[in-house]
């Protein structure tokens, strides 16, 4: 049995397998179980192993790696426009090769151990801060049902609910005033988490070496530099720095019909919250970046000038996005007057 492409659409528990010769034509048709898929995907002669980008596919990619196989990893929304017919996972596995027969198919990296633990401490400390965000409201909401009202941000929070529980000559009734000193000690060892993941990002980024050259960078900070190291496995995936851009989805969505070219607002594919980290970078770029004798802050002030600030943040967030390609490729310095941040 000759496999040239073999597609497998992942599961929990059973999985799918459709594999097709250089001819394209379906030699394989497979359903196999969980545990007895690496020893017979390791007994097949190598091939080109393909899968949907979604979980388990990073760790499935290096088990078919470490057995000799090439593996390529390919975007839902790319696999689903293949599907024939009904869904099933027959269909989904020959969609998945249909999609990676075309020549112009964009694949998604594999990510190593290393940047999926990078992953594994950002993803908890966007759900804490979360879950940080609904305390807050709901100690907010519940002292207004009592006429106490308490100023918007977290440290105000912290700092006043103590207050207000001991202030007898508010309306908090004994039991309430129990609760709220509960939601303040819940509150107390959020924070405390935060903090620690904090420490461990700030960690990461002293023992990365392109993190500490990424952080140069105006309005790129210890969170935005190790998202970055973690979703980007290799610069070369890339063909230049606008192609990262568009893949992060800081570039204008198209309405093109003949000679009539409209550009809106930007695309928004690709990983939102590494996207969401730039822009907010770029927001405090352009408030608190001062140096303007050199090409970077130059071309802050005009974008400030010509743009609306939400405008002129994205179009700053793209221009970091290119040149931490730049950065991840050359393995250079960033430097505010070379041709990295050239318009």
């Amino acid at each position: 049995m000759n496999i040239f492409l073999l597609g497998i659409d992942i599961a929990k528990n059973v999985f799918q397998l459709h594999g097709v010769n250089q001819a394209g034509k379906a030699v394989l048709k497979k359903r196999i179980k969980r545990d007895k898929l690496p020893d017979y995907v390791a007994n097949l002669t190598p091939c080109t192993i393909v899968m949907e980008s979604c979980g388990g596919a990073n760790y499935w990619a290096r088990v078919f790696q470490r057995s000799g196989h090439a593996v390529k990893l390919i975007s839902p929304q790319f696999v689903k426009p293949f599907v024939k017919t009904n869904k099933n996972d027959a269909n989904d596995a020959e969609a998945i090769i249909e999609a990676a027969s075309r020549p112009s198919m964009n694949f998604v990296p594999i990510k190593h151990v290393e940047q999926q633990d990078i992953q594994c401490v950002h993803r908890i400390r966007s759900r804490i801060v979360k879950n940080r965000t609904a305390l807050i409201n709901e100690i907010r909401g519940l002292n207004l049902e009592y006429g106490v009202t308490i100023p918007l941000g977290a440290s105000k929070v912290k700092n006043l609910l103590l207050d207000i529980i001991a202030n007898e000559s508010n309306e908090l009734t004994p039991m309430t005033r129990v609760m709220m000193q509960e939601l303040y000690d819940e509150l107390v060892d959020i924070e405390i988490r935060l903090k620690n993941l904090e420490r461990k990002i700030k960690h990461i980024c002293k023992q990365n070496e392109a993190c500490s050259r990424i952080l140069k960078i105006p309005g790129v900070g210890e969170l935005t530099a190790t998202a970055i190291i973690a979703a980007v496995s290799n610069p070369d995936e890339f063909k230049n720095g606008r192609h990262m851009s568009a893949w992060l989805g800081l570039v204008p969505r198209q309405s093109t019909s003949g000679d009539k070219q409209v550009l809106l607002g930007i695309s928004k594919r690709g990983d939102r919250y590494l996207r969401t980290l730039l822009i907010h970078g770029a927001r405090a770029a352009l408030t608190h970046y001062k140096n303007t004798d050199n090409d970077y802050g130059h071309w802050l002030i005009k974008k400030k000038a010509t743009l609306s600030f939400n405008k002129a943040a994205v179009a700053l967030a793209n221009k970091n996005a290119r040149i931490i390609w730049s950065l991840l490729k050359t393995g250079k310095e960033f430097d505010s007057n070379s041709q990295q941040v050239a318009a």
